[in-house]
């Protein structure tokens, strides 16, 4: 009886609604964070003028590619579909943005960036959970 309050173990019964509630969130967030430069290319051109003084190759092709990856990322997460392999690209393009932007930053500077490193590896490791595209894809017929 104190081990179940203490440990809280019937939470993890509800393990998938708390994976549903983060893919949506990062989901959102990832939209919410690209969705001015989708729609107005002086966005998309002050992002990519960010990208050349932080030392990016290539930012006037860079700065879309950047865009619409957070973009589809954002929208698979919310559907959970690929979850996997969404989760490995966030960890990457987020630790890009580390390296090259946020490093020399204090730690708040930098911290979102890690944490959506931390979040993509999150969902490489454990899926996109039951209610998802991804679970409904590979659930097997019997």
């Amino acid at each position: 009886m104190i081990r179940e309050w203490l440990f809280l173990e019937k939470l993890s019964q509800h393990a998938d609604v708390g994976l549903l509630i983060m893919r949506v969130l990062t989901g959102a967030f990832l939209v919410y964070g690209v969705v001015d430069n989708v729609v107005s290319a002086e966005q998309m051109a002050n992002f990519a003028a960010f990208l050349e003084a932080n030392g990016f190759a290539l930012p006037g092709v860079m700065a879309p590619l950047s865009v619409y990856f957070q973009l589809l990322a954002g929208l698979a997460l919310i559907v959970g579909l690929l979850t996997r392999w969404t989760g490995i690209l966030i960890a990457i393009h987020f630790m890009i943005a580390v390296v090259m932007v946020h490093w020399t930053q204090d730690f708040r500077g930098w911290w979102p960036a890690i944490v959506l490193v931390g979040i993509g590896l999150q969902f490489a490791f454990t899926g996109a959970g039951r209610f998802s595209l991804d679970a409904r894809v590979t659930r097997k017929k019997n």
